[in-house]
């Protein structure tokens, strides 16, 4: 055996012991409660350097507290931001989902490419398919294999290339997707740790995933077609091989029903500029700014799903009545049931983490820390990059993982002049990067299942030794995109978000950290 194979074993049998993340944050709440009455008891406290209050460690298990969590259980999951965004999003995509839509549009997408195009359409198609991650993983990534084998090429090279695309350029994509309120949220929740009633748009990364989407498709066929697809060589059909069925093709009335949603679609787009591009626009407030529109992303999406996929299904058949379109609609909520419990954890760990005030206690320290460090702001981004690189190797959910990192990071950052929405980027590039070779992401079985079909004696090993490359190149490439745009000052998204934070004047020494030219 390898020592790269001891090692990915070794993370495998480590991965498999971790309990599920409910399980991580419910055991996280207990420690909460535990540390917050031993540093209550040790009069641990800090000084905010905004403000100048100090603030002192709270002990969450006096009966006043132990009160006011079970009072308020049931209003701290409704007003969890994160939770009621996510599921009004998916309540127009599952129903896209599962009238067939997405899985036709992503279809499409790879239909009639030329043999040297094909790398590319594949990866972009696995980009774009991350708007529904279900639909990327189950029918993209099989019909990568489907389409390389009929050029010719090795199928397994084909599963690579849309599945590094879905899973590896998870946060790239040229429209925006579920992802955002889900960090987003979490993420405004920690900012008004150290900014009271601050607010962050759930758009303020898009010009960075939009540039890192032509990026990735870059790399990754750079990747798949000078590095993966040569190691792998020739591929010999297995003697009992069955070639799949179907060769991903659309059927005449996936077209119409393809044609129609585009129509809605455009429909929905003309009435949205409608209301936003006059200067008295309704989606404009008095002064002519955009802020309503950004904060009705949700809807919109929300919105322009049901209806193209409400259209398809009618003109593809799968709608028959309004009763078909709310069980289509009950079907994805039921999807969702996971997630709800995973949001009371979250919930209740965020709440309680923030009411016991260690997040504040371990930013500013953190802060502190940091300063004494001097390390400019790049340096402080490229370490959070790799961390939660790391960390992505053990712990596989992306909001679980930022939910647990975001109240200690965001604050934190923000006292050194790092933007929340700088933060949450970097969380974002490091997350995605090892996607594809964690063995706890819950779709890499599938992956496997879909590679052994071609190569029976394919084993976990060779496919995270196919998908290292892919998720080395792409960390590179992401940390690289990260410094260029930093240093060009551009913009993260249309609320002018940037990389820098401007820290009150009335802030003291961690916060004038922009001071040597961090902010």
């Amino acid at each position: 055996m390898s020592i790269g194979t001891a090692i990915l074993n070794s993370v495998e049998k480590a991965g498999n012991k971790l309990p599920d993340p409910v399980t991580i944050f419910l055991a996280l709440i207990g420690i909460v409660l535990v540390a917050s009455f031993g540093l209550a008891a040790l009069d641990v406290a800090v000084t905010n350097p905004v403000s100048g209050d100090n603030i002192a460690v709270v002990n969450l298990l006096t009966g006043a507290q132990l009160q006011t969590l079970l009072v308020g259980m049931p209003g701290v999951l409704t007003g969890f931001a994160p939770l009621g965004m996510v599921l009004v999003v998916m309540i127009g995509a599952g129903i896209a989902e599962k009238t067939g839509l997405l899985s036709a549009g992503l279809r499409v997408m790879v239909s009639g490419a030329p043999s040297y195009l094909l790398t590319p359409v594949l990866v972009f198609a696995g980009v774009m398919g991350n708007l529904a991650v279900d639909s990327g993983y189950i029918v993209m990534v099989p019909l990568g294999a489907v389409v390389f084998a009929a050029a010719s090429r090795h199928p397994i090279a084909g599963i690579a290339a849309v599945f590094a695309g879905v899973s590896a350029g998870f946060s790239a994509n040229l429209v925006v997707t579920s992802l955002e309120p889900l960090l987003f949220g979490i993420t405004e929740v920690a900012a008004q740790t150290i900014e009271p009633g601050a607010t962050i748009g759930m758009l303020d990364n898009y010009y960075f995933t939009i540039a890192l989407t032509p990026l990735l498709v870059i790399v990754g066929t750079l990747v798949n077609d000078r590095i993966v697809e040569p190691r792998l060589g020739t591929w010999e059909r297995p003697a009992d091989f069955a070639e799949p069925e179907g060769d991903g093709a659309l059927s005449a009335n996936e077209k119409k029903g393809l044609l129609w949603a585009g129509l809605s679609l455009l429909a929905v787009t003309i009435i949205v500029l409608f209301m936003t591009v006059p200067a008295n626009g309704v989606l404009r407030d008095a002064t002519g700014d955009l802020a309503p529109f950004y904060r009705s992303i949700v809807a919109i999406l929300m919105i322009a799903f049901l209806v193209s996929g409400t259209i398809y299904g009618i003109a593809v058949g799968s709608v028959k009545s309004d009763k078909d379109v709310v069980q289509l609609g009950t079907r994805s909520m039921a999807d969702m049931g996971g997630y709800i419990i995973l949001a009371f954890a979250m919930a209740h760990f965020i709440m309680l983490f923030g009411a016991s005030e260690m997040d504040t206690v371990i930013a500013i320290s953190g802060a502190e820390g940091l300063q004494s460090l001097n390390l400019p702001a790049p340096l402080l981004i490229i370490g959070m990059v790799l961390l939660v690189a790391v960390l992505n190797l053990f712990m596989g959910s992306a909001s679980a993982k930022w939910a647990l990192l975001a109240p200690v990071f965001v604050p934190m950052l923000m006292l050194l002049g790092i933007s929340p929405e700088g933060s949450t980027l970097a969380y974002r590039m490091g997350d995605q990067a090892t996607n594809i070779i964690t063995p706890l992401m819950p779709y890499l079985p599938l992956i496997l299942i879909f590679c052994q079909r071609y190569v029976p004696e394919f084993g976990l090993g060779s496919l995270i030794a196919v998908m290292l490359p892919y998720s080395m190149a792409i960390l590179i490439s992401s940390l690289t995109m990260i410094f260029v745009w930093f240093a060009l000052d551009l913009p993260l998204g249309p609320d002018d978000a940037s990389f820098t934070y401007e820290v009150p004047a009335a802030a003291s020494a961690p916060a004038e950290a922009g001071a040597d030219g961090r902010r």
